[in-house]
């Protein structure tokens, strides 16, 4: 990524977070930004799998609570 692609911002870290985000950092030889970017990465993928899953089970039927227990009952294993 070149620099013209980034994007300059002031993100306030807990103190003990910083402590073990600079020391991944150094034990990783990779910048702070590095592994936030990353991290943010990774979670912001993770939200648009789950999101896809939700839209492909949106066709779905649904069962309330109550029924799903009743259902689980009826068909446990004695």
């Amino acid at each position: 990524m070149n620099e013209e692609e980034l994007k300059r911002v002031t993100v306030y870290f807990e103190a003990v977070l910083l402590k073990a985000i600079r020391m991944k950092a150094a034990h990783t030889q990779r910048s702070i930004s590095a592994l936030v970017n990353d991290a943010v990465r990774e979670a912001l993928l993770e939200d648009q799998g789950d999101l896809a899953a939700f839209e492909d089970r949106a066709d779905e039927p649904t069962m309330s609570f109550d029924a799903l227990l009743k259902n689980l009952k009826a068909n446990a294993k004695r």
